[in-house]
């Protein structure tokens, strides 16, 4: 166990300087931070800088504190193009697909007690419309093709008279499937039901315009996009309206909505790269495209490889993956000292268990034992790409083998 001032020391110990870095392949878990938004988030840390509480008007540190706050949600709310008020700061997408989903089910229970979802959520979605049916409540799930892809017509075979909400998610960040949203909030805003979009793994990657795609609620976390793990946002259109139910209760920050000493140093930085990811966007994306195509050469040359998710429906940073005759747990195994991939979600306590996504697919025995998620981005250079895929091929190979003997 190391100690903080240890394990932080700008002296490496021998047995670091001996090893080679790790090639990192699971953006899809988090990214790491820009520079830009580093400097920006270390400025609101200590006296010389915006470090006071927002909310401590009474004084001049406070209310620089609120203004940069403010200047902060208003960019965020520039690229998303809706109202800075309709932006409530939250600890991430997790906290505010809860906020959302309960806070709509608790505040219009009187009108209808049915929620529409899909099987292959994020566990942050599904296991908060499971408790929701402890309370009483009535949950569809949807289940994609065999690609991950739903219709609009597969929503609206779900919707009954009871229907307050549909919770869907942009992209999925296992298989990176992109679901079109577009017809299907036309068709939700046209029946009267509020519509959720958890675009945790699309924000920064792909264009989002709330002023013209009717959606009611949307989910961001800063960590997906270059900025700091513990805060996100929730996009609330027409807060009146919506009505939602507040988890917490405290000071009234958020409207209300979301009590609590507002972090300066983590929104101000997720404003940053969310400012960087909105401009670099068509560059990103091609860079991933690129590095998508020479990890996919690679993998093709080996035998009983199979790519699941749509793959002409998908962001082209995420891949997942199986092996024929390899299961997944021994590969991460065996390749994390040298390349880092996962099974798919990270929000499973570490646990490498099969994937809940994949099995919403339809897919079953050795193909979803074997599925592994890979994940790039920004920063990952072609050079770490094919590598990665000279030791993936190497190790699937050798496992192979040794299941042989």
């Amino acid at each position: 166990m190391y100690l903080l001032d240890t394990l932080f020391s700008k002296t490496p110990s021998k047995s670091s300087d001996s090893m080679t870095k790790p090639i990192y392949l699971d953006y899809a878990a988090t990214t790491p931070m820009a520079q830009q938004a580093v400097e920006a988030m270390l400025h609101c840390l200590t006296l010389e800088g915006e470090f006071a509480n927002p909310a401590s008007l009474q004084h001049g540190f406070g209310e620089r504190a609120e203004k940069i706050v403010e200047q902060a949600r208003f960019q965020i709310a520039q690229i998303l193009n809706c109202k800075a008020n309709d932006l409530v700061f939250t600890s991430g997408a997790t906290e505010s697909n809860n906020l959302a989903i309960k806070g709509m089910a608790l505040s219009h229970q009187k009108r209808g007690k049915h929620i529409v979802t899909s099987a292959s959520e994020h566990k942050s979605v599904l296991d908060t419309c499971k408790y929701l049916e402890s309370q009483g409540f009535t949950v569809s799930f949807l289940r994609p093709d065999a690609q991950g892809v739903f219709s609009l017509q597969d929503v609206l075979q779900a919707l009954t008279d009871e229907t307050i909400l549909v919770s869907l998610m942009h992209v999925n960040n296992e298989t990176g499937v992109i679901q079109e949203l577009e017809t299907i909030a036309q068709a939700l805003q046209e029946r009267g039901i509020f519509f959720h979009v958890d675009a945790a793994q699309s924000a920064g990657k792909l264009p989002i315009d709330l002023s013209k795609t009717p959606i009611d609620l949307l989910s961001l976390s800063a960590h997906k996009f270059y900025g700091a793990k513990g805060v996100g946002c929730l996009y609330v259109r027409n807060r009146k309206k919506t009505a939602l139910a507040p988890l917490l209760h405290g000071g009234g920050q958020e409207f209300g909505l979301r009590p609590g000493t507002l972090p300066t140093h983590q929104i101000v930085a997720m404003a940053i790269a969310f400012k960087i990811a909105h401009q670099r966007m068509a560059a990103d994306f091609q860079h991933c495209q690129r590095l998508e195509q020479i990890l996919i050469a690679q993998l093709h040359q080996l035998d009983g490889v199979c790519f699941n998710g749509n793959p002409q429906q998908k962001l082209p940073n995420i891949l997942n993956v199986s092996f024929e005759n390899v299961g997944a747990d021994a590969l991460i195994i065996a390749l994390r000292d040298e390349v880092a991939i996962a099974s798919g979600s990270a929000c499973n306590t570490g646990a490498m268990e099969a994937s809940h996504v994949l099995r919403a697919m339809g897919i079953e025995g050795d193909r979803l034992y074997g599925a592994v998620r890979m994940s790039f981005g920004r920063y990952t250079t072609e050079a770490e790409i094919i590598q990665a895929g000279q030791r993936i091929c190497a190790e699937v190979t050798r496992l192979r083998q040794l299941a042989l003997e």
